[in-house]
């Protein structure tokens, strides 16, 4: 007698899910979904709309990583105007960036998944939340904190507000840094990089107490796509994409932003409203075709970060692979947030140190010169796309986000039955287990609204249901 069991919503993560896992006849796990139940409409109501607004409307996609949006918008609408925004406004996208960068991940990492890391995946779930983590390890949860109103307060500094800003248009931004501000950043920097480097040594501790779920957390061979300098460096706007294959070989290199959806498919299945993107070349069958976004894919892409702490941790971080190849293991992509927030710490130091980052010139001015544009930047969770055309007066006639959480998608559904298979059976519904089930969706850090975008909210219900549809158990949290 097959079996279901269903965990809605999934909790502590951005949106609204739930797994259902199917169970065979010996109560194994035989399959998982990672069902996504809202619904995005943007992509839609978007049209009609003139371009040059896109950067302000796309930012309300997410109250997590409206910069990252803005500026995809932004430079999708550059190419619209055909022009080559000016150096500054270049490295103002890049410093905002890396402040939402650095805001997002620490969320992840602290207030998301740090109850599972510090707590316990079996601990009582009543505590198992940012409040236990207050209250079990009240100065990590406060550098936490702290360390997430940085990345806020760059962003308010610099845009005018901490949310949904306005201030990344078409051709550039709309205000120059002042020296003040620039200033003021520089002063807080040095006192987030100890913290940075603290939560790297904290986790380091984590992994060497958790070698289960690092051997099964989403451990298999994939695809990773990410953006790079010039140099080969960690970049976050305006470098050029690369795809390498598990053992770090160039798949693709140089991938033309603006022809994305040639190499990239998005296939559909009637379960979810979420996609399932691979890449063309390799299909779907087979799981050839699954690549992965994001903090690990873009350590695994890059020969170096490009700045000397977060070179360093980049040297350690090698050694998780298996002969000093990409890291294929899931589980390190929260190590890989906090080398990325070094990084980012470091790498705005260095943009904030630039004569030329004060500098009046901050926007190109032109019409609309091309009728498609299309835009990239590296989003907190990923590689992320933002597809406009328009018509002769600027009007968009289509709209297409490619989301980074979408593009992860086969690769969380993989994790899934991956964690399932290791550590869940029809006798052993209890809490603890569970959870480790979500972990695994957890440990991409989704945002789900980014990629489906409705608002509701589920009570967490867990049903057990055999093949005639009679209900064997339920649990609620």
């Amino acid at each position: 007698m097959t079996r279901t069991v269903h965990i809605e919503p999934v909790t502590r993560i951005e949106g609204h899910a739930k797994i259902t896992l199917f169970l065979g006849e010996a109560g194994e796990v035989s399959d998982a979904q990672f069902h996504v139940t809202e619904f995005r409409g943007f992509e839609k109501f978007c049209v009609g709309r003139p371009f040059w607004e896109m950067p302000g409307i796309t930012a309300r996609v997410c109250g997590i990583c409206p910069t990252s949006h803005s500026t995809a918008s932004a430079a999708a609408g550059d190419a619209i105007l055909g022009v080559s925004i000016p150096p500054t406004a270049a490295k103002l996208r890049r410093l905002v960036n890396w402040a939402t960068i650095i805001q997002s991940h620490t969320l992840s990492f602290i207030h998301l998944s740090g109850p599972d890391l510090l707590l316990g995946f079996e601990s009582d779930s009543a505590k198992r939340n940012l409040f236990g983590l207050v209250e079990a390890f009240p100065e990590i949860a406060r550098k936490g904190i702290r360390l997430r109103q940085f990345g806020q307060e760059v962003v308010r500094l610099v845009e005018g507000r901490r949310i949904h800003p306005t201030w990344v248009v078409p051709g550039g931004v709309r205000d120059p840094l002042t020296v003040q501000t620039r200033d003021a950043i520089l002063a807080m920097i040095p006192e987030y990089l100890q913290i940075a480097r603290e939560f790297l040594d904290l986790n380091r501790r984590i992994l060497e107490s958790h070698p289960a779920e690092v051997a099964a957390y989403g451990n298999f061979p994939s695809l990773f796509l990410a953006m790079l300098t010039p140099e080969e460096g960690l970049e976050n706007f305006g470098g050029t994409l690369r795809l390498i294959d598990s053992r770090g070989h160039i798949v693709e290199d140089d991938l033309p932003a603006h022809r994305y959806d040639e190499f990239f498919e998005e296939a559909q299945e009637p379960w979810s409203y979420m996609k399932f993107p691979y890449y063309r070349p390799r299909g779907r069958d087979g799981w050839g075709g699954v690549y992965r976004v994001g903090p690990l894919a873009r350590l695994n892409t890059a020969h170096k970060a490009g700045t000397p702490l977060a070179d360093e941790e980049l040297r350690r971080f090698r050694a998780y692979g298996e002969k000093g190849g990409p890291v294929t293991n899931s589980f390190y992509y929260h190590h890989a947030r906090l080398i990325e927030i070094l990084h980012g710490l470091e790498r705005m130091a260095q943009l904030l140190e630039d004569p030329e980052i004060t500098s009046s010139h901050v926007r190109a001015h032109a019409g609309v010169n091309r009728q498609r544009g299309v835009g990239v930047a590296e989003a907190p969770r990923g590689t992320l796309f933002h597809d406009y055309e328009v018509d002769q007066h600027g009007l968009l006639t289509r709209v297409n986000l490619f989301i980074a959480t979408v593009q992860n998608n086969q690769a969380m559904n993989r994790t899934v039955l991956q964690i399932a298979k290791e550590h869940l059976r029809a006798d052993r519904l209890d809490e603890g287990l569970l959870n480790r089930v979500e972990h695994g969706i957890r440990i991409y850090d989704p945002c789900l609204s980014c990629a489906t975008h409705a608002a509701g909210t589920l009570p967490l219900e867990i049903s057990l249901v055999d093949a005639g549809g009679n209900l064997l158990d339920r649990r609620r949290r």
